[in-house]
């Protein structure tokens, strides 16, 4: 719990204002956001949300919005056709089951047409204020490289998570987890030479800093 404790405190020191990197102001944008962000970068999804809300506000707008147009809408995002199919689906079911409102309840999210665990848990930590951990590519890779998650499927990473993280933290910590994968541990080649948790990282294979 030490390391752990260290390892938070240091990346909280290097991005004191980290925080999601989607922009939302409502639920409904954030789920919106979270489907369109598969396989997508998220400045990418913000470039498209920011003229797609003004249009769209509401689950009953997108429930009834005609699926070519809305291809066309987020078609930047790629796999769009996929996509609308998803964002019409999970906002009708939405109209259908919850009166036109995101739900606030974890079992509930995973109800709703094409919601798993990562988006259901980003949406309650960071739309509802409900303490979650959601394992988006960065948290799941840096949690294994850092070693604080031994397994490679995401629940099973969340569950260890959640086991050795203080629960106040967990969103805040996902936040420091993807800015740093974002910033300096890379998927490709981290920079392990500026890294300020290198010393509490088990990654074998640290990549040494450049030759003078």
């Amino acid at each position: 719990m030490k390391k752990v404790g260290r390892i938070i405190t240091l990346l909280g020191r290097e991005y004191p204002d980290t925080r999601l990197a989607l922009e939302f102001k409502t639920p409904l944008e954030l789920l919106i956001a979270l489907i369109l962000a598969a396989q997508c970068t998220d400045e990418r999804v913000n470039q498209v949300t920011r003229k797609l809300f003004k249009k769209h506000r509401s689950a009953g707008d997108y429930a009834r919005a005609d699926l070519g147009t809305l291809e066309k809408e987020i078609r930047p995002t790629g796999f769009f056709r996929n996509k609308a199919k998803s964002i019409k689906a999970c906002t009708g079911d939405i109209v259908e089951r919850y009166k036109g409102k995101v739900p606030d309840k974890l079992e509930d999210l995973l109800s709703l047409h094409g919601v798993g665990r990562k988006t259901a848990n980003i949406l309650l930590g960071n739309a509802f204020g409900v303490p979650a951990i959601g394992v988006d590519t960065h948290v799941g890779r840096l949690a294994q490289r850092i070693g604080m998650a031994s397994s490679k499927d995401p629940d099973r990473i969340e569950a260890e998570l959640t086991a050795v993280i203080p629960k106040e933290r967990w969103v805040r910590f996902c936040h420091l987890l993807q800015d740093h994968g974002r910033k300096v541990c890379t998927a490709r080649t981290p920079l392990c030479y500026q890294c300020v948790i290198n010393e509490y990282c088990d990654y074998p294979d640290k990549t040494p800093g450049p030759k003078e």
